[in-house]
């Protein structure tokens, strides 16, 4: 069972707060796995990788979180979903979790005739191995996941240049309107992206193969 939760548009710090409530809450079985759907105002995240100093230096807000990776951005425009799941009926594998969270963006922006993918080594969505549509971090508290995917819907691009998302030093930051050509709404993604969490969470229950998806070569920059 998977419950799906929209917070609309809620500040970092405020959800940040109510998502280590929900860790809490799963972790004690008083709630069933959850998907947290947000968008936030302006704001960076910075993972436990770190970052170069390019986030302080931006202008932006700046948070420092326990999730994996390095610095994103946040805006209205681009998707954010925090998947509050037990791993542990999913034998614990904190990777194949990853994958399967890059599997539901994959899946959730064909729709609009984008192919994403996976690039060998490095974590989110590519489209072509060369422009990254979606980020991905992701903490573990007692087998239950928190933080999760951030998927550039219609948001402006442009503050990415002020820092190095990533780690990147050259644009690599694309969305989902940029790449079909056409108005997508955040909205529009919501209802896909939760169904595609939902079936393929229900394929790892069942422990199959990892969902099929393109996978590229690598990206222009390290």
């Amino acid at each position: 069972m998977l419950s799906v939760v929209d917070w609309g548009l809620r500040e970092y710090s405020d959800s940040l707060a109510a998502m280590h409530e929900l860790v809490a809450d799963r972790r004690a079985q008083r709630i069933p796995d959850t998907l947290v759907l947000v968008e936030h105002p302006p704001v960076v995240t910075v993972g436990i990788e770190g970052d170069d100093g390019a986030a302080a230096a931006s202008g932006l807000p700046v948070v420092q979180v326990e999730r994996g990776g390095r610095a994103t951005y946040h805006a209205p425009g681009q998707l954010v979903a925090y998947p509050i799941v037990d791993l542990t009926p999913r034998g614990r594998d904190v990777r194949r979790f990853v994958h399967d969270v890059e599997g539901s963006v994959v899946e959730s922006i064909a729709p609009f005739g984008v192919v994403g993918g996976h690039v060998p080594g490095r974590r989110g969505v590519w489209v072509e191995g060369r422009r990254k549509i979606a980020s991905v971090g992701i903490a573990v508290e007692g087998w239950v996941t928190y933080h999760g995917v951030a998927l550039n819907v219609d948001l402006d691009l442009a503050p990415f240049e002020r820092f190095h998302p990533c780690g990147f030093e050259e644009p690599v930051m694309t969305s989902l309107a940029r790449e079909a050509g056409r108005e997508v709404r955040v909205a529009d993604v919501k209802p896909l992206l939760a169904e595609a969490f939902r079936e393929i969470g229900a394929r790892a229950a069942r422990r199959p193969s990892p969902p099929v998806t393109a996978e590229f070569a690598g990206p222009p920059t390290a």
